[in-house]
């Protein structure tokens, strides 16, 4: 029952279900999902951090990127997903999201900028 709670728990937050939508679709790294969603980059870290301890979400390094994706063991929550899914158009914010993947590579080249330069 702990599991299911704290499922939910994860999806009130408006941030970390925007996050998880995405990852859904598809791997993301953290700027990217920072400039998809418009939120500030240490709070889509620490999302990231909750569903990486609830073991929702691996991280695989990809160059200087670490790309997040969706572990695909949690039915509840993927079940839940696809109906968000599957039923889109009644979010705005997440229609809204969806239109901003397509430019995904826009952000990844934001993301590690050189302090040197």
């Amino acid at each position: 029952m702990n599991q299911l709670v704290n499922i939910f728990k994860l999806l009130s937050d408006e941030t970390r279900l925007r996050i998880l939508v995405l990852l859904y679709q598809q791997d993301l790294c953290v700027c990217q999902l920072s400039g998809i969603l418009d939120v500030s980059q240490p709070k889509i870290s620490k999302g990231l951090s909750k569903l990486r301890d609830m073991n929702l979400v691996l991280d695989k390094r990809k160059e200087k990127f670490v790309f997040y994706s969706l572990k695909n063991e949690n039915s509840i929550l993927l079940n839940s997903l696809k109906n968000i899914s599957d039923t889109l158009d009644f979010y705005p914010q997440l229609v809204m999201d969806q239109s901003r993947l397509v430019e995904k590579e826009k952000y990844l080249n934001q993301c590690c900028v050189d302090s040197n330069e």
